[in-house]
């Protein structure tokens, strides 16, 4: 193609990229913003006022995404990315996660740096691009300007502990970008393209033999699996969870996961059925070392770093099933998670707020304190479990539905296998999420000392995501329609 057919597609793809250029505009807005207060002669609240710019930028590029429902652009850029339904809704999860955490960055007053809101929009426009990412170009800059963000946000917290997570982070992350850096060489290589929608990709893989097939589709996944924190690159969490302010947490546990999953399903669409026995491996270790690793845990975040550990192994084996109904399982899965985990930290926050590290201890005899709250808190660990009357029994349901449907389909006794010790571990998972509800109503505090007082804002926005929980229990259907039209 000539240059001049070259600068004609892009433009023809401008409209298709609406949001993410109105978020690449409102990160350099909000860094010259920055500066301006930061000099300026009056004495103004320049994080208050960063953080309601970054919410109205926010709450746009809500607005832009939602349009693009009925007006979707297709393949944009010389296939580098693709808008379509799934991107659409993936990226709606992704602004409305980000729109969650703010408030929570508002309600607990959490003292973060001004560079936090400029950082967070590019990291958003990161999972943007990664939701749409249909090129090994395309997924590894989308990978890598998320976890450049994602590396700096996790040392905006206060002492050593918030720098020693975020180079554990960062020596991680580099360690997975650098393998599926070279897991890519090898599939182009292998197929002279590194566009996975291309029929030419198709057809040079399947020439390879399946072992080697494995191999550097395993390599090329690292990223992906790194991002939802899956073993072997499940070793960040804990540190990070402990270390990083708890409002980042929250974000970094559940918009990467989000993009992540969505990459996932692209990449495995083109690889071949082979590639179900190493999911299934994946997700069953997964599923085994997040479980019993959470159960000698007391403090609180930690805790639920080997729990995200073990919900993600629980996530993919919906695309372990390799159906279109895993598919669907999974991105209902998916959603019901942010819910819960978002609405999860912020209780983290605001009950142990009164020490330095939110522990068990921290919470114990607030349940009669906070008992709305501790009733929340309480039908949001039934949600983790697994148990109804939450969505997360529905989630549950859904993937091991489809589980058991590809195993009637072709027989293999690996999946079965993951079919039993997954509702085993759903059951071990009751003795640590359970020990949450225990210490705040069984245990008595043998301090006296008054909490904090919580703002109503804050104990609004939790209820209203528990019972959002418990609404898509009894309102399934509604949302799996949804899922369906993507």
């Amino acid at each position: 193609m000539r240059l001049q057919d070259h600068l004609y597609h892009v433009i023809q793809s401008l409209p298709g990229f609406l949001p993410e250029t109105w978020l690449a505009g409102a990160f350099l807005f909000i860094i010259f913003s920055e500066i301006l207060l930061k000099y300026s002669r009056w004495q103004l609240q320049t994080t208050g006022i960063l953080r309601s710019l970054t919410i109205g930028a926010l709450a746009v590029a809500l607005v832009l995404v939602c349009l693009q429902w009925n007006d979707l652009g297709g393949y944009l850029f010389h296939h580098l990315i693709y808008l379509d339904h799934k991107a659409v809704f993936f990226k709606l999860i992704i602004l409305i996660t980000g729109l969650l955490v703010l408030l929570h960055v508002q309600f607990v007053q959490t003292k973060l740096p001004a560079e936090f809101y400029s950082i967070l929009l590019a990291v958003v426009l990161g999972l943007f691009l990664m939701a749409m990412a249909t090129n090994g170009l395309s997924v590894y800059l989308s990978i890598e300007l998320v976890s450049i963000g994602s590396y700096l946000m996790v040392t905006f917290g206060s002492g050593k502990k918030p720098a020693e997570g975020g180079i554990k982070y960062l020596l991680f992350g580099a360690l997975s970008s650098a393998i599926m850096l070279y897991g890519l060489s090898l599939l182009y290589g292998m197929t002279g393209t590194l566009d996975f929608t291309s029929d030419v990709f198709a057809s040079q893989l399947a020439q390879n033999p399946p072992l080697i097939l494995l191999v550097v589709g395993f390599l090329t996944l690292s990223g992906v699996l790194f991002k939802l924190s899956l073993v072997p690159f499940h070793v960040w969490p804990p540190d990070v969870y402990e270390s990083a302010p708890t409002p980042i947490v929250s974000f970094l546990s559940t918009a990467p996961k989000a993009a992540a999953l969505l990459l996932l399903m692209r990449l495995l669409s083109v690889f071949p059925a082979d590639f179900q026995k190493l999911m299934a491996i994946i997700a069953l270790v997964s599923i085994l070392v997040g479980n019993l690793a959470a159960l000698w845990q007391n403090d609180l975040k930690r805790l639920m770093a080997y729990s995200g550990i073990a919900q993600a192994g629980f996530l993919i084996v919906g695309l372990t099933a390799f159906n279109q109904t895993g598919f669907e399982s999974a991105a209902f899965y998916i959603t019901v998670y942010v819910i819960i985990n978002i609405a999860v930290f912020l209780l983290i926050d605001l009950m142990g707020q009164d020490t330095p590290s939110p522990t068990l201890a921290s919470i114990t005899g607030k349940g009669a304190a906070y008992p709305l709250l501790s009733v929340c808190f309480t039908v949001l660990m039934l949600g983790l479990v697994g148990l109804p009357p939450t969505a997360g029994f529905t989630a549950k349901l859904l993937v091991f539905s489809s589980l058991w449907e590809a195993y009637q389909a072709n027989g293999d006794p690996l999946l079965v296998t993951l079919l039993v010790v997954g509702l085993l571990n759903a059951v071990v998972s009751l003795f640590y999420y359970f020990k949450i509800p225990f210490y705040l109503f069984f245990r008595k505090s043998p301090s006296t000392q008054v909490s904090s007082p919580i703002s109503y804002a804050a104990t609004i926005l939790i209820s209203l995501l528990t019972i959002t929980i418990l609404a898509l229990f009894f309102k399934t259907d509604g949302l799996i329609e949804w899922i369906r039209l993507l």
